[in-house]
């Protein structure tokens, strides 16, 4: 599934006016930083509620395909333009984390494999 297409089945707001529509190769959910670092994989979405510098860091070094930020939390626009530098999209959804995850399962999108 495309970031795109995730984006049209959740009704999430992709953040950024340009972005690679990459493949979503697996999902995962966690707020744990150093966690997500440990179970993190290339083309990853990555649900979280943080919203802080140090999420586009670790969506950066590990190449995630997206981060989803659930429940309509705010983002700062400063964190949005760090991910767009860094080529991490961003979206934004009013549904919760578990309401997401479920639409990238019954989609075909696999969790993460485990570290």
């Amino acid at each position: 599934m495309k970031v795109s297409e995730f984006a049209a089945l959740s009704g999430a707001k992709i953040l950024m006016d340009e972005y690679e529509d990459r493949e979503i190769a697996c999902g995962y959910t966690c707020d744990l930083l150093s966690h997500v670092m440990g179970r993190g994989q290339a083309d990853m979405a990555w649900i979280t509620v943080q919203t802080h510098m140090n999420v586009i860091a670790v969506a950066a070094l590990l190449d995630f395909a997206c981060v989803i930020v659930p429940e309509k939390l705010p983002v700062d626009p400063a964190i949005v333009a760090k991910a767009d530098e860094e080529g991490i999209v961003m979206l934004a959804s009013e549904k919760t984390a578990y309401e997401l995850v479920e639409i990238l399962s019954k989609n075909g999108v696999p969790s993460a494999k485990k570290g």
